[in-house]
């Protein structure tokens, strides 16, 4: 009798053991677990920790709250202003209502990867190619909340929507190139105006108060021969003063005469005779005109040296 007792007893112990492994669930800290009970939604969602369903009546389906990252396929489009693009993005979404999640769609992060597509496609058609590439900020928005719109419905809320790239046809990036240096020309040119502009008014400046020291002018000539000179790896042409020109232009004119000289050679001069020079004395004068002209040249080199 005894024996018979504790064979019923271990086969109660053995009997509930059993149940209890098949009614045990453990539902962890970011999960939720929904029950149906012979196929439909029974009672409050449970909460994590230990549970326990009837077996073979309940069955108990989680549901992961945590934030889900899901990379959006390349999607291909034409903008507004007629540009093939390819445009990849990310969007990030978490459950919020568990039961929506598991009864009113059938693979709810399936349909969020749908539906996140054909808004990115749609956006790509409405936007133009300035906007995918400067203002994402209001295009993420804009997809956002296309997106949102009817995952609220399957108990899904989307966190945020990132455009991660834009891919522009080869052709295009060259135009957009040429553009940009096109550009920066025009900028350069724009400041080298502005520079040039104001150089001329201070040269201006210079010039007027230049005019009123002509010294000053030979100054900076002597000045610019200099810092030239420093360099020692170029040639050098140098000007020829006008002061210089005028001493040899008057060094090889004839002296003047007086009137008294003038009409005492007349007296002297018999009538009918013209008055003849010395050949001897003509090529002593132009020796003396090609010494004076050499000893000017080798003071303008000195000062030019000095």
């Amino acid at each position: 009798m005894v024996e018979e007792l504790f064979g019923v007893v271990a086969a109660v112990g053995a009997g509930a053991l059993v149940y209890l492994a098949a009614a045990a669930r453990v539902v962890k800290q970011y999960e939720r677990g929904v029950v149906f009970r012979l196929g439909r939604l029974h009672g409050d969602v449970r909460r994590p920790g230990f549970n326990l369903v009837v077996p073979a009546v309940e069955r108990m389906r989680k549901v992961n709250l945590q934030i889900v990252t899901m990379p959006i396929p390349a999607q291909e489009g034409i903008t507004r202003d007629n540009v093939t693009v390819r445009v990849d993005a990310v969007v990030y979404f978490k459950v919020v209502d568990p039961a929506a999640a598991i009864v009113n769609v059938e693979d709810y992060r399936f349909a969020v990867s749908q539906m996140a597509q054909t808004s990115l496609r749609s956006i790509i058609g409405k936007s133009e190619l300035d906007d995918l590439l400067s203002n994402r900020e209001k295009l993420n928005q804009g997809l956002e909340l296309m997106i949102d719109s009817p995952a609220v419905e399957w108990g899904v809320t989307i966190d945020r929507v990132e455009i991660k790239d834009v891919s522009l046809p080869d052709t295009m990036k060259r135009s957009m190139a040429r553009q940009a240096e096109a550009d920066r020309e025009r900028r350069a040119r724009l400041i080298n105006a502005d520079a040039e502009y104001q150089a001329s008014k201070k040269l201006a400046q210079a010039a007027r108060q230049m005019a009123d020291t002509p010294s000053a002018l030979q100054l900076r000539l002597l000045q610019t021969v200099m810092a030239v000179a420093a360099e020692k790896n170029s040639t050098l042409v140098l000007p020829i003063p006008v002061e210089l020109l005028r001493f040899l232009e008057r060094g090889q004119q004839p002296p003047a005469q007086g009137p008294e000289h003038a009409q005492t050679a007349g007296q002297a001069q018999s009538p009918g005779h013209a008055e003849t020079a010395d050949p001897a004395e003509i090529p002593e004068r132009a020796v003396d005109r090609s010494h004076q002209a050499e000893e000017a040249i080798e003071e303008l080199r000195r000062a030019v040296e000095q």
